[in-house]
């Protein structure tokens, strides 16, 4: 198989990864219990006239293996449900989408639900993610002077609006000791961020993998922050529609016990992951075995302190003035489902 050059990779990959996670829930079935979602087996589920509509982005790998094993259409065969999966460039379009009630089911970073929410999107946080903290980085050209994220005073730098990365920049600025101000912000999504990356006319990018990895390794660029060095948790989420989490809980709950079992193979099996992915997205395998080397899977419940952690989030876009009012995150959650 003849692969890009990896500097041509981002150039054919322009569909966003959104963070994978690392605590193992690996039993099918005993997921749906633990994050709250009602039982419903006491009929057919139909979502959506007869099918399920799933968002994903092509370095989700969770998602993609999901997808790849079929898993999910096994499952939901039972129930005359059919699965539909459509590609994303990053979480805030997909959200979009969600919200237009053209899905009913994704998966994005942290920020992407609070923009979300702040544009009056009637969307559930399904379930949570573990932090996956160096699956994002801010990163600089190979020879540039930059070093430290104090040198990024007066720069431009290239993120994506609403995203984990926006999440990222905000908090590695903050840690230290700069204002948002202190930066310029140039709002892209990732296929134009990397053509003023590699054109020169930006001076960082904040940005996740596989982006950051195709980056580090077709042209030298370095990262000078990551989550745990910004103390940024750097938490996915698995989002619903909330008409769709309330009136078909028995799809929903199919939908995480086979994520469950599929991140449980993927965990265990990083170079089938690697090989994969790679088919999808035509990056070579030895930069997706990065990327999987420094990421993990699995999905936990909504707790209270997960729902405290994305308010601080929420309430920190408020002051920064990325979002026009405060979002009131635990009322996008089903009553009764969050865990203390």
């Amino acid at each position: 198989m003849n692969h890009p050059q990896p500097e041509d990779q981002l150039s054919l990959y322009t569909h966003r990864a959104t963070r994978r996670v690392v605590l193992r829930l690996a039993v099918a079935g005993a997921i749906a219990p633990l994050l709250g979602l009602p039982l419903n087996g006491s009929r057919s589920v139909r979502a959506q006239g007869g099918e399920v509509r799933i968002g994903l982005q092509k370095g989700s790998a969770n998602l993609l293996v999901l997808k790849s094993k079929g898993l999910l259409e096994e499952a939901l065969a039972d129930l005359g449900v059919s699965v539909t999966w459509t590609e994303f460039p990053a979480g805030p379009p997909l959200l979009e989408a969600l919200n237009a009630g053209a899905l009913d089911f994704g998966t994005t970073g942290a920020p992407p639900p609070i923009f979300a929410q702040a544009a009056g999107a009637d969307l559930i946080y399904a379930a949570a993610a573990t932090p996956s903290p160096f699956e994002e980085g801010i990163l600089v050209p190979k020879d540039s002077p930059i070093k430290s994220i104090a040198d990024l005073k007066g720069k431009k730098v290239a993120v994506a609006k609403g995203s984990s990365a926006n999440a990222l920049l905000a908090f590695a600025l903050e840690a230290a000791g700069l204002q948002w101000e202190d930066v310029e912000a140039t709002f892209l999504l990732p296929a134009d961020a990397k053509a003023a990356f590699d054109g020169g006319s930006v001076d960082a990018w904040a940005i996740w993998d596989p982006y950051a990895a195709v980056a580090e390794d077709g042209t030298g660029a370095h990262s000078i922050a990551n989550g745990e060095t910004a103390n940024h948790t750097n938490r996915s989420f698995y989002l619903a529609a909330r008409p769709f989490a309330t009136d078909h809980a028995d799809v929903l709950n199919a939908i995480l016990d086979t994520l469950a079992e599929s991140d449980a193979w993927a965990a265990d099996h990083p170079e089938d992951v690697a090989k994969l992915v790679a088919a999808e997205t035509g990056i070579v395998e030895s930069t997706l075995l990065k990327v999987e080397k420094r990421s993990a899977y699995g999905i936990e419940p909504v707790t209270e302190a997960i729902v405290g952690e994305q308010q601080v989030l929420a309430d920190m876009f408020l002051e920064l003035g990325l979002i026009p009012e405060r979002v009131d995150v635990a009322s996008a959650t089903l009553p009764g489902q969050v865990t203390d």
